[in-house]
Formats: structure tokens, sequence, C-alpha cells
């Protein structure tokens, strides 16, 4: 029993130290596992360790260079700042930095130099100490100015967001000029330039201007007193001249009074011009501005040389913009001076070929004004392009081969230049050596008034003209001005390029040689249109004999003769029966097609009754007479077609012949043309309605004592 007991305590014993030794195998192996994690943490942590030494040795490098650099820095700032000031310093002029509240920051010494015995100046001295310095001290010389008041006014210069330049006068008779600029904090760079010696020399300049202008003036004054002594008796000498070819004298005596006149007029106009061109030395020539009309002006100075032209047999045209208003204020007098020495010029250079004076403009709404372009243009000698500026010097001719047989002083085209100088504009030039030449001047004048330009009613009838003239100069003028008046045109060269198919209202004819002789293709085109109007383009160097009946347009065109000519031939032409208005009916129950149709008539001359249904429409046909309808398909209580109807069956019963109705449908579908025309509805038009193709309706169907398109 003892023995068992013994076994158990032997089993239980051997069981707990098995227990045990499971235990510490369990615990070591614990710990085994935590040494193991340790083991690694530690490892961790000696790497990052080691990194971190890595990074901290580097940001020690970084700073070393960084403060190596602030230093290098340091040191080139202030070489830079000690160039800065050495360069300031060796300026000649005052220079000075001033803070964003006007307080010396730095100066250089001529800046400071100004200021040397009168007050200390410098760093943190504020500008307005430095302004009451100069005027306590009397270093700047006020002039006329109060203290207070040039006080105030330094002070409001750099008030300014731009600090506009000062020159100012020292006590000691030196100029400076001050030129101040704003830095971008605020502050205020300040440069005093000594500008003594310039301003020395413009007294010089001046005082050397006055006494020659003084010379030019007591020249001019010269010049003009002696030609205006000289004018007085020549005057005489011209005009007992004239009395003594009044008288009889034979034919030797005629011939030297003859001399006597033109060379008296030759040596009036050079006396004339003298006198001008010193009134313009002197500057006593005043312009007079008052309305004028230049159409009128630019016709009278063509006929000043309408003689010459004749007498040379050159083609002279007269191109004024049809679109261009005529009257404007202005000094009539010297834009007639300036245009017929221009025009006088060009016709005396000119042998053979043409003179054209050409006005064109731009009218400036807003303020009322007209830049005027006026050119003369002529196939004349010409000029060499290196003596174009020569021309318009004083006394200054071209001495050539070609020029030599022209007299003149070479004073027109300078006094020209400076007349038109003088009224604000300029001359120009163009010239090709043995071409002709082109003198224009640009002048801004201003408007008197709107200008009425579409006052002139074209006789009746009088819609397409035909023109047969070669020229091609004429013809471009002359169709510019038939486009103004509303006339279409057909041109042909000559005569016998007209054909029966042209059928014009009105012939224009240039009679020139080209053609012939004027009777002959007088009757050419009176075989050709019969009683149709003809007005002959004459020339003033070419005179025709016409046959009764023809007017006339002379050349230079003008736009009121080309008018006058149009009406004087259609007075010519067999009278027109008289004509009647058109009486017209139309039925549309739509307001505003009723207002559109009305709109659409407007520019016509007609009678028109407006009714609003089919009804109403047989009723006002029933009580008056009418010439055409046109009616609308779908209306109220009785539509179009009925309508139509019931207008036949009333003409049927008074024996009228049937008065042409149209339709006014928006029935466009295929048979509805057909089914509306059975009503007694000859013409049929869809809508929308188009203006053209109502016009072309009325045109063909208005009878021929009804004229709808006239004016």
């Amino acid at each position: 029993m003892e023995h068992s007991r013994a076994n158990e305590d032997l089993m239980l014993e051997r069981r707990a130290r098995l227990a045990a030794e499971r235990l510490l195998d369990q615990k070591q192996a614990e710990l085994t596992a935590a040494n193991r994690k340790l083991s690694a943490h530690a490892l961790n942590l000696s790497g990052q360790i080691v990194d971190q030494r890595r990074v901290v040795e580097e940001l020690e490098g970084q700073n070393t260079r960084v403060v190596k650099d602030l230093v290098a820095a340091n040191h080139k700032v202030v070489a830079v700042e000690r160039l800065l000031w050495d360069a300031i310093d060796t300026i000649h002029d005052g220079f000075a930095l001033f803070d964003a509240s006007r307080n010396l920051i730095a100066a250089n010494p001529p800046y400071l130099a100004a200021f040397e015995g009168a007050g200390d100046v410098g760093p943190g001295t504020n500008f307005s100490e430095i302004l009451d310095l100069c005027i306590d001290e009397g270093i700047v010389d006020l002039r006329d100015q109060g203290a207070d008041d040039w006080y105030e006014m330094m002070l409001a210069r750099w008030s300014n967001s731009k600090i506009e330049p000062i020159t100012l006068r020292f006590w000691n008779g030196i100029y400076v000029k001050m030129v101040d600029r704003r830095t971008s904090d605020g502050g205020v760079v300040s440069l005093v330039l000594n500008i003594t010696d310039s301003i020395l020399k413009e007294g010089e300049l001046r005082d050397a201007r006055d006494k020659a202008q003084a010379a030019d003036r007591a020249k001019s004054a010269f010049l003009a007193k002696m030609s205006h002594e000289l004018r007085t008796p020549m005057n005489g000498v011209v005009g007992m001249a004239d009395l003594l070819l009044e008288s009889p004298l034979d034919e030797e005596g005629t011939l030297y009074a003859q001399t006597i006149r033109n060379s008296g007029e030759a040596l009036l106009e050079i006396i004339n011009d003298v006198l001008d061109f010193s009134k313009i030395e002197a500057e006593k020539i005043l312009l007079k501005p008052a309305p004028f009309d230049l159409e009128r002006l630019v016709q009278d100075v063509g006929l000043i040389v309408d003689p010459t032209v004749t007498q040379k047999g050159l083609d002279f045209q007269i191109d004024y913009d049809q679109f261009l208003p005529a009257e404007f204020v202005g000094d009539a007098g010297r834009i007639r001076q300036v245009l017929t020495n221009l025009v006088g010029n060009a016709v005396k250079f000119t042998d053979e070929g043409y003179v054209l004076v050409r006005v064109v403009g731009v009218v400036n709404d807003a303020e009322q004004n007209c830049q005027l372009h006026i050119t003369v243009e002529d196939s004349g000698l010409g000029i060499d392009e290196d003596m174009i500026e020569h021309i318009f010097g004083e006394f200054n001719q071209i001495e050539d081969e070609a020029n030599r047989k022209y007299e003149g002083t070479g004073l027109g085209l300078s006094i020209s230049h400076k007349l038109v100088e003088q009224m604000g504009g300029e001359v120009w030039i163009s010239s090709v050596k043995g071409e002709g030449a082109c003198f224009g001047f640009k002048i801004t004048l201003p408007l008197v008034a709107e200008a009425d330009m579409g006052s002139a009613v074209l006789p009746a009838g009088i819609h397409r003209a035909l023109v047969i003239e070669p020229n091609a100069m004429d013809l471009d003028i002359l169709t510019r001005q038939m486009e103004f008046l509303g006339l279409t045109f057909a041109a042909l060269p000559n005569v016998d390029a007209a054909t029966k198919d042209i059928d014009p209202d009105i012939v224009f004819v240039g009679l020139q040689r080209e053609l012939g002789d004027g009777g002959g293709a007088i009757e050419t085109l009176r075989s050709l249109f019969g009683d149709t109007p003809i007005v002959a383009m004459t020339t003033p160097a070419i005179p025709v004999k016409l046959p009764s009946g023809i007017a006339t347009l002379s050349k230079p065109f003008k736009r009121e003769d080309l008018f006058s000519s149009i009406t004087e031939a259609a007075s010519f032409a067999p009278k027109a029966p008289e004509l009647r208005q058109l009486r017209l009916l139309a039925a549309e129950d739509n307001k505003t097609n009723q207002l559109v149709f009305r709109k659409m008539l407007k520019t016509l001359t007609l009678d028109l009754t407006l009714v609003e249904n089919g009804i109403e429409a047989v009723h006002a046909f029933k009580n008056g007479e009418f010439d055409m309808v046109f009616t609308d398909i779908s209306m109220p209580e009785m539509d179009g077609m009925e309508a139509s109807a019931r207008i036949r069956e009333i003409e049927e019963e008074r024996g009228a012949n049937p008065i042409p109705i149209i339709a006014m449908t928006a029935h466009a579908m295929d048979g509805d043309e057909e089914r509306i025309k059975q009503s007694g509805i000859g013409h049929y038009l869809t809508k929308p309605l188009k203006k053209d193709q109502i016009h072309a309706m009325i045109k063909e169907l208005s009878p021929e004592d009804t004229d709808p398109f006239q004016e």
C-alpha cells in the first residue's frame, strides 16, 4: 500500500518535472524570439543613426557654403555700391534720392554745392526744408512769382503721378532743368541738369532770328512800296492803250497800241506777283473767309483761260465731283489766285492735248467741313524729277531749251505754295518729262450748309441716254454726271456704231474731228432714232453748224448746263399726249399685307383704292373707274375669284373692255393657277410678293396714257 502510494508520488513528481521542463522550454523560446526582435530593432536603429549622421554632415557642408556665399555677396554689394557712388560723384550734374516721405537719402556733391554756405542739407533733410532754404537764402530766382506760390507749385509737382520737368534760374545766372522720376517704393530720383549754355545759345539764335526777320520785313516793305508805286502808273499805261485801240488807227498804229497794251499787261502781272510775294514775306496777307460757290469759281477760272485754250485747240475739261457740295467758307479770291496760276501754267506749257481740272473731297459731317483735293492735269512739257522742288522756289524757272520761249517771273508757284500753306493746306506735283504734269493742292474748308444734291428733276420720259463720244476723259466726266441725275446710258465711240436696237430716250453726240461733219452726224441719228431728242456736245475750239431743233452742251461740262441741255432737247421733241394717273383697285383682307402692298407702291405715281374683301371690291368697281385690279383670293364674305367673276359681268353689262385682274395669293400648288384664272383673272402672283414683280406687272399692263413710273 505504501508502495503504491510511493509510486503515485513518484508519478506526480515526474509529471510536475515534465510540466516545469515544458514551461522552461516555452519561456526559452519566447526569450529567444524577444532577443531576435531586439536584435532586429537595434540593427534598424543603427542604420537610422548612420543615415542621420550622413544628413547632418551634408547640412553642415551646405550651411558652410551658404555662409561663404553670403560673405562673398556682401563683398560684391559693397564693391558695387562703392562703384555706384563713385560714378555718381563724377557726374557734373546734380543727383539726389528721396524716400517716400520726401526725406533726402543721398545726394552727390554738385547737388549739395547749390546750398553750400546757406545751410545744412544732408541725409534726413526733407524736400520742403530744401524749398524753404531756396526761398530764404535767395538761391532760386523766383522772377515775378510769389514765394508762397512758388513753394506750393514745387510741392504740387511731386504730387502728380508723372512729374513734369521744370527750368529754374539760380541767383548767379545759372539755369538748371529738374528732371524727377518716381521710384517703385514711392520715392523720387531727382536730376538737376545745367542747361546754361543751351539757354544762352537759344538767346543768341533768337536775337539773330529777330534781326533776320526785321531785315526781311524791311526788304518786303520796300518791295511792297515800290511795287505799289509802279502799279499805279502802269494801270494808266494799259488803260490809255485800251482807249487808243478804240480810236481810229491805221494798221501800223493799231500794232503799236496792241504792243503797248500787251507789254503793259505783262509788266502789270509781274508787278502783281512781286507785290503778292512781298506781302507774303512781310506776313501782311490776311485771309478773308466768306461763303462762296467753289464750283462756280472753278468754272470762272476756265473762262479766264478760254481764249488761249481756243487758240491752241486744247481739250479743256472740269471734273467737279457730283456728290460734293458747292458752298464753302473760305477766301475765294486767294483760292481763285492759286487755281488761276496752276491752270494758267498748264495751258501755257501745253501746246496740244488736254488740260483737266478735277475737284474731289471728303465731307466730315461731325465737324461740318470738307477736305478738298483740287488737281490740274495736263499733257504738256512735263518736269524733270530733280527739278520738282526747284520750281516752288522764289524767282525760279526751269531753264532749258523747251521752256526758254515761255516768259514769267518764277513767282507764281512760290506764291501759290505759300498761300495754300497759309490756308492750312499743302501743294504737291507729279510729272514725267515730256508726258505732262499734275499739280494739286489740298485744303479743308467749312461747309456753308448741307447741299441739296437731288433737286433736279428730269423731263418725263427721259430715262436712258446714248452717248457718242470718242474722248475717254470727256466720256468719263459726262457719264458720271448722268449717273448723278439718274440717267442710264450706253456709250459708243462714233455715230457709225449706233443701231436702232439701242432705243434711247435722248442722244448725246460729241461733234469732234473724229465724227466728221456735224450735219451728217445729225442726219444719221435722225434716220436711226426719229424724233428722239439730240444734244450736240460742242467745243469752242471747233465751231460747227447744227440743224434747228438740236440742243447744245458746251465743254467743259457743267452739271447745271447738262440738266438745261436735257430740258432744252426734250422741249424740241414732239409733244407726247398728256398723261393721267393710273387708277388701281386692290382687295386684301390682311392689315399687314395691306401695309406691305402700299409700301411697295410708294414710289409710283397712281391713284390706289384699297378694300378688305370681295364685296367691297365689287362695290368699288361699280361706282368707279379703274385701269387694273389686284386681288387676294382667300377673303371673308366674298373671295377673290367670285369678286373677279362679278367684275367681268359688270364689264359685259357696260360693254367695256376687260381690264387686267392680277391675283395675289398664297395658293401655289399644281392646278391652282388654272383654277384661279377660270374665274376671269388674267394674271397670277404668288405670295410672298416681290416689289420688282409687282412693278413689272404694272409697267406691262398700264394703259399708254399713264406712266406710274414718272418722277
